[in-house]
């Protein structure tokens, strides 16, 4: 299924019709201020392990997850003062940021030290997913799992390539196709672990 929606004013029946299949253990490929990504609820284990088996991936890599602003992101992380300060500079923004993971956050989605990359996009259609869901999205690009890890910016084209493994794919116009900044934040010390969109030098 390929659905059109709003970039500027999502379409509120298309959101609701996209939480749904998310809700029943779906997963849809998105826009978002990066790359179009793939994903699904994080409280779903089979639906992450459908994501996990459509990526080729490895289960001790965790995927990052979107949350839909910064009260939602300390539900599922641990926030620290000075956390909060650096992310509300440059949240929604195209950058995944690794902070300690909550209790809320499902073991799949955490990394061996408890931590969890989360990321606030600039991208409406996505935060209003998030929003109305309550839950964060997996989140990772929507590339094959082929060696060459094509990635698909065209959604028509990331439509016909994945098929019946998307429940829903969202057409929300062009993305910037650039990887997001990932920092991590742990310990109250700023690493930047991978230069993407977005200016890293509020954090150096």
């Amino acid at each position: 299924m390929l659905l059109t929606v709003n970039p500027d004013n999502p379409q509120p029946r298309l959101i609701s019709k996209v939480v749904t299949l998310l809700r029943e253990g779906g997963v849809i490929a998105y826009p978002t201020d990066t790359f179009y990504g793939i994903g699904c609820d994080i409280m779903n284990k089979k639906a992450i392990e459908r994501v996990y088996q459509l990526k080729n991936r490895d289960k001790n890599e965790p995927f990052s997850f979107i949350c839909s602003d910064l009260k939602h992101i300390s539900e599922y992380a641990k926030v620290s003062n000075f956390a909060y300060r650096n992310m509300k500079r440059v949240l929604p923004g195209p950058f995944t940021l690794i902070l300690p993971g909550s209790k809320m956050v499902p073991k799949i989605m955490l990394t061996k030290r408890k931590t969890a990359g989360i990321r606030v996009p600039d991208n409406n259609i996505v935060l209003s997913i998030a929003r109305e869901l309550g839950h964060p999205i997996l989140s990772t690009s929507a590339s094959d799992a082929s060696k060459t890890k094509t990635i698909f910016s065209d959604p028509s084209l990331l439509h016909d390539h994945f098929g019946i493994l998307l429940d829903a794919v969202i057409d929300g116009g062009p993305v910037p196709n650039v990887a997001s900044s990932v920092v991590s934040l742990i310990d109250d010390v700023p690493e930047i672990i991978r230069y993407g969109a977005g200016d890293v030098s509020v954090f150096e």
